[in-house]
């Protein structure tokens, strides 16, 4: 008899939650103007609204936590990391961060100018802030079978090599750099091949732009490429990586994902003159180069996450966990991007919630239903995080409107997951019920999904 799946670890130490009514949900989700980023952290059952810094730290990295060097300047803690770092990546030059926004903000301060071009497969919110920010232009490159969230191919974050050209061809002179995100969160945690990493590379070197990969869930992505792409089920997830990152030039990260810490980021280079540009923002912005917003004792535990999260099993566990709970919504008919991600399910809000106009915003209308059902807290990427064409102030619809179900790592039992499936039943079987959604009343003019204030329509 075959032996059925277990998880890689076992539990030292647990959290309670708390189940709350539906009367609680619906007085606290008005309270927080129908943004469930405005709600307390109490008032949620089950927390998918990231994987960014909610994982569980490991035994082995709360040791480290204790071993950790404060030394404002030169602490072993530091070297520790940059040796991980090297080992891994082959980025001889390393700055940390306090996240991967800071780690953006950072690189991106002393590379990106007014006027600029910055292609990308689906740059995610934050990224695209940056570059905005900075009255540069974000441009999407990913390949079209991204946009059919029923399209079942292993590698939909790949870049479209045609799009890339001819952004690299009409903008000659104004790239000075592509963002390669690895796995693309925006169009569902989709990973990109490494050949398609190989061949994006090759074509930005050819036109003399360099690569910088968005690093955040590079691990997943390495995952992917072991038991999905021909001629790399022999290779370990930390030989997978290496490859992966000598065809890039440099990595913004936050570890907060795939580095399985509560906070940290950091920037590595293989250009000597792009780290000593960068660290002239960093000082002012994060703090002394070999801390750099980082306390010793997370350089610490970052050093040995990165170390676990890139053996296969530790992954296996991860990665099984949410393709059961996409197993489960399959049962249901439920649709999601198609094949299932790494780090979570994304819901197609505009084939549930199919009689709420995209002025509505399916996905955050979704989102309200979902946490009003059970208390699941899950997060709107779509519509909402769009944001607004920053010359026409439209609302961009032209991409997907989906949910993130983002699991934490090595938090949730499959019992978890089987709640989140059964509710979101329930509100698929009632979404013939749901015809109006959701209006703006507030909203930011960057980034505004973390801060939007709504209103409930009909």
């Amino acid at each position: 008899m075959e032996l059925p799946f277990a998880e890689s670890w076992k539990i030292k130490m647990i959290e309670p939650i708390r189940r709350s009514t539906r009367q609680e949900r619906e007085q606290w989700l008005k309270e927080a103007h129908y943004n469930v980023f405005q709600l307390k952290a109490e008032q949620v059952y089950i927390d998918l609204l990231t994987d960014s810094g909610t994982g569980a730290m490991s035994d082995r990295q709360w040791a480290e936590m204790m071993l950790g060097d404060e030394s404002y300047a030169g602490a072993t803690s530091f070297y520790k990391l940059e040796k991980r770092i090297r080992d891994l990546f082959g980025m001889p030059y390393v700055i940390p961060t306090h996240q991967g926004r800071a780690a953006e903000n950072v690189l991106f301060s002393y590379l990106v100018k007014e006027g600029d071009v910055i292609p990308g497969n689906a740059h995610f919110d934050t990224t695209k802030g940056h570059i905005e920010s900075r009255h540069a232009h974000a441009i999407d490159v990913t390949t079209d079978e991204a946009k059919d969230t029923q399209l079942e191919v292993p590698f939909k974050g790949n870049v479209s090599l045609e799009k890339l050209e001819k952004v690299l061809t009409e903008n000659k002179g104004r790239v000075p750099f592509m963002v390669l995100t690895i796995t693309n969160n925006t169009v569902g945690g989709q990973p990109v091949s490494m050949e398609n990493i190989r061949e994006t590379c090759a074509l930005c070197h050819r036109h003399g732009v360099p690569v910088v990969m968005d690093s955040a869930r590079f691990a997943e992505n390495a995952y992917f490429i072991k038991t999905r792409e021909a001629g790399y089920a022999d290779r370990t997830i930390k030989e997978i990586t290496a490859e992966m990152y000598s065809h890039v030039d440099a990595m913004t990260m936050s570890a907060k994902k795939d580095g399985i810490v509560n906070m940290g980021g950091f920037i590595g280079m293989k250009n000597r003159e792009w780290y000593e540009g960068a660290k002239l923002y960093c000082i002012p912005f994060e703090g002394y180069v070999t801390y750099g917003g980082m306390n010793g004792r997370d350089m610490n535990a970052l050093a040995q996450g990165l170390d676990e999260n890139t053996e296969f099993d530790m992954l296996h566990t991860r990665i099984h966990q949410v393709a059961y709970l996409a197993s489960k919504l399959d049962e249901y008919g439920i649709p999601y991007q198609r094949p299932a991600g790494g780090h979570a399910i994304f819901v197609d809000a505009d084939k549930v919630l199919d009689r709420i106009p995209k002025e509505e915003f399916p996905a955050q209308t979704l989102t309200c239903e979902l946490y009003l059902e059970a208390g699941i807290r899950a997060c709107e990427i779509g519509y909402m995080l769009a944001d607004r064409d920053p010359e026409t102030r439209e609302n961009r619809f032209g991409g997907l409107d989906l949910v993130r179900l983002c699991i934490p790592r090595r938090v949730y039992t499959d019992n978890h997951m089987n709640v989140i499936a059964a509710a979101m039943k329930n509100v698929y079987d009632r979404r013939a019920e749901i015809t109006r959604g959701v209006a703006i009343e507030w909203e930011a003019p960057l980034m505004r999904h973390f801060t939007v204030q709504l209103k409930r329509l009909g």
